[in-house]
């Protein structure tokens, strides 16, 4: 079985990532090229000092993985962070380690030390983002409903909208990033 630092070294650059992308393309470099990671953090201070590593586990099929790659992308910019990809589906092994509520939901950010140990675990969405989801999805019918398939495409289309045209959305995942990796990255240095 394969640790962590293994998948990290086999791993592509989250911009080699992007660049691959075949679903969600065009948006996901919309939120890139418009965000931008805000000054005089000290989160940025504490990734560079810390040099750490992130491991994102993704697919690019996914919206959540569409918005988020893209802010983490920023983030190890500012930060000169290394920041490599894998591709949920390829290798399962990977993220049945790190399930979220028993699903193999993405993306999942690995926050690694430089032994490659997990120090931190970020993803698949910000909670009052999960809440907006949540929401919106209370308007699917059951699985069997006639108008499943059309009410929940409906659903996705407006949450994918939501996800590609609100900054705020986009502040609101780097501040969830920010606030799960600062404790650890504080506690370790």
């Amino acid at each position: 079985m394969a640790t962590e630092l293994e998948y990290f070294e086999q791993a592509i650059s989250l911009e080699d990532y992007m660049d691959r992308m075949e679903h969600h393309k065009e948006s996901s470099f919309s939120i890139y090229e418009q965000f931008d990671v805000p000054k005089d953090d000290t989160f940025i201070s504490l990734l560079k000092e810390a040099k750490s590593r992130v491991l994102v586990i993704t697919e690019d099929w996914c919206g959540d993985a569409m918005m988020n790659n893209p802010i983490l992308r920023r983030i190890a910019e500012a930060a000169d962070l290394d920041v490599r990809a894998v591709y949920r589906d390829e290798d399962t092994d990977l993220i049945d380690r790190h399930l979220t509520n028993g699903g193999r939901s993405i993306p999942v950010y690995l926050l690694l030390d430089a032994n490659g140990d997990v120090l931190a675990k970020w993803g698949p969405r910000a909670a009052s983002i999960q809440e907006r989801v949540m929401e919106l999805k209370k308007g699917i019918p059951p699985k069997d409903a006639p108008d499943f398939e059309e009410k929940q495409r409906a659903v996705l289309d407006k949450i994918t909208a939501e996800y590609t045209t609100k900054p705020e959305f986009w502040l609101t995942v780097y501040e969830d990033i920010r606030n799960t990796f600062t404790p650890v990255l504080q506690a370790n240095a």
